[in-house]
């Protein structure tokens, strides 16, 4: 049995993507036309910078210290957590080489059908899973300022202001990569301006002398540690999808510029506004953080600072959504990219109406940053391994192609050194791992220190390694 090539059967509609903002983009994995590439590195920036000027990052940041660090220390967590979003950028860099999408590119790691079984759990669920804690984080915000208007405060309400921006949200992923690109440049600078703003406020109130009443100290202090990178960490971790903007740029990009502007335009951003969160949390009661945020702004400020905080995790998620969607394409499932986009919605909505009416909003933040790291550090070393092993070399249209007995079929379908590599890292990372829903049996055994994002991460590399180098699945370049 031979399987379609899907090089140029991108969606039912057969339309070719956008080319001007405001259009919509119907090209799903298809490969990319050199004559409808452009811009250049530098663009990434402002694409990574927009999503990542996050009000996220001052709850986690105000985590931090919520568990027991010392500011320095709290400092210590975030500039070396964030230093993980070098995996994301280097993985973009495969975009342009490529002139498809991630969720594609990750055939050459798991093989034809094994890829497909990934992308369900990495593609699907845990990046539904993201949009609804992002949303979350924006409904929180919302139904705030619904109150503020005057709108009856229940169960009613919360839906539709739920609704409203998960609807905005798909709208943006619907619409495309030009129109991120040119969106994601305004609204980088815009949400800069009004964060810097708060930061302001922050800042004046924050107690540069704070420290705990009780210091952690020993496994304590090292447990707390581990937790805190495993959060900060989560959030560079979880964009194994940065190929898909990338790869709209000319395949003679300078690959590290791809990975520098990718890198560097989330790590700026993600780095002072969770050192923010840090600083607040040292005055303010960082338990009710939109609340704490509040009683430190002039009351005509904060209308605008919940809208930020809305239009911030709409521009997050947007790109969430658009990634997804193409992974629902990669997986075999005959839709045009924009009805896939709208599934993953109406499944990350679910997920949000279930966390924001059943959940408590900053428990359910650091589980779930804690727990998808033994899928999303393991997946990323594979990927980064991967990469260096071809020395990004990646043909698309190789890539494209599902016949049974090409490049990527390897043994019925799948590439076991990928396969073994995730599962091997992700088991290894699960007995590390520490959170208030399950504690791995070595992290129980060592007071609760959580190694769950290096144990997996190297696991998962020395077994991919391994098992390439024993298969010679990848050939030697």
């Amino acid at each position: 049995m031979t399987t379609t090539n899907d090089t140029t059967s991108v969606s039912p509609s057969g339309g070719r993507g956008a080319e001007r903002a405001g259009q919509l983009e119907t090209r799903g994995i298809g490969l990319v036309p050199e004559d409808e590439r452009g811009g250049r590195p530098h663009q990434l920036f402002a694409v990574w910078a927009a999503p990542n000027v996050s009000y996220l990052s001052f709850v986690v940041g105000a985590t931090l210290i919520l568990m027991g660090l010392t500011l320095p220390q709290a400092l210590g967590v975030i500039l070396v957590g964030n230093l993980l979003w070098i995996c994301t950028g280097i993985v973009a860099a495969s975009g342009p080489v490529a002139g498809t999408s991630g969720s594609v590119i990750s055939r050459a790691m798991y093989g034809v059908v094994g890829n497909k079984v990934v992308l369900v759990l990495t593609g699907w669920l845990i990046a539904a899973a993201y949009l609804a804690l992002n949303w979350s984080a924006a409904s929180v915000a919302g139904i705030g300022l619904a109150g503020r208007f005057g709108l009856p405060d229940g169960s009613v309400t919360d839906a539709v202001v739920i609704c409203v921006i998960a609807g905005g949200t798909l709208l943006i992923a619907i619409f495309g990569y030009t129109t991120i690109v040119r969106l994601y440049t305004a609204l980088s600078v815009l949400l800069t301006m009004v964060f810097v703003v708060v930061t302001g406020y922050v800042l004046a109130a924050a107690d540069w002398s704070y420290t705990p009443a009780e210091p952690l100290k020993g496994t304590a202090l090292a447990a707390a540690l581990g937790t805190g990178l495993a959060i900060i960490a989560s959030t560079p971790l979880s964009y194994s999808n940065s190929p898909d903007l990338a790869r709209y740029l000319p395949r003679e990009s300078s690959s590290v510029a791809v990975a520098g502007w990718t890198a560097f335009g989330a790590y700026l951003p993600s780095t002072v506004f969770t050192v923010v969160g840090a600083l607040a949390a040292t005055s303010l009661d960082m338990s009710e953080p939109e609340a704490a945020l509040e009683s430190v702004l002039p009351g005509w400020f904060i209308p605008v600072f919940v809208i930020a905080v809305v239009v911030n995790t709409m521009t997050n998620n947007g790109m969430t959504a658009y990634s997804a969607s193409l992974s629902i394409q990669s997986v075999g499932v005959r839709l045009a990219r924009i009805p896939a986009v709208l599934i993953i919605g109406v499944l990350g909505t679910a997920m949000t109406l279930y966390a924001i009416l059943v959940f408590d909003f900053l428990t359910s933040v650091n589980t779930m940053l804690q727990l998808v790291v033994v899928v999303t550090g393991p997946a990323m070393a594979v990927a980064v391994t991967d990469l260096v092993l071809r020395r990004n070399r990646y043909n698309g249209t190789d890539l494209l192609g599902q016949q049974r007995g090409g490049p990527f079929w390897y043994h019925r379908g799948v590439h076991w050194a990928g396969v073994l590599a995730l599962v091997v890292g992700g088991l290894t990372s699960v007995m590390w791992v520490n959170t208030s829903f399950w504690t791995g049996p070595i992290a129980d055994a060592l007071g609760g220190i959580d190694l769950a994002i290096p144990s997996g991460m190297i696991a998962a590399a020395a077994v991919y390694w391994a098992m390439t180098r024993a298969l010679r699945s990848i050939p030697r370049i």
